[in-house]
């Protein structure tokens, strides 16, 4: 069976009829792929996760690394990655959802080289900070 056949599905409403949730329009994806989608934005949540807890870490147990004044920016700027991380992730399940739904293309994300970058800078600065202060 190939993974990309369409043999299984129910047609939903067209998407020109007023009221219908961007959900209710194209046809539905093979469940495997809805599956995958949503497994990829669980990952983005754990990781959302994970940088929210780094910086509740810095803040509350990271007491001989630099300053207070430098700890709270850092964890305050942890917050806000972590918190917009989670909320860029629903929307590229969305986008991606729907995308497989038109059968058009999946989009392109941003959150990878960003992810990426802001990983690598915090890494060299955490050295930084533990080499100074630890």
């Amino acid at each position: 069976m190939n993974l990309h056949s369409r043999a299984f599905e129910t047609p939903v409403e067209s998407s020109k009829k007023k009221g219908l949730k961007w959900w209710e329009t194209g046809t539905r994806p093979d469940y495997r792929f809805s599956l995958a989608n949503e497994r990829t934005f669980l990952a983005w949540i754990r990781t959302s996760l994970a940088i929210v807890a780094g910086a509740i870490g810095i803040d509350q147990f990271a007491s001989h690394l630099g300053s207070a004044q430098l700890r709270l920016i850092l964890s305050i700027i942890l917050l806000l990655v972590g918190g917009m991380l989670g909320g860029v992730a629903y929307t590229r399940w969305a986008r991606a959802e729907r995308a497989m739904r038109q059968e058009a293309d999946l989009p392109l994300s941003f959150l990878l080289p960003f992810l990426a970058l802001f990983t690598a800078l915090l890494s060299v600065g955490l050295a930084w900070l533990i080499i100074a202060f630890g």
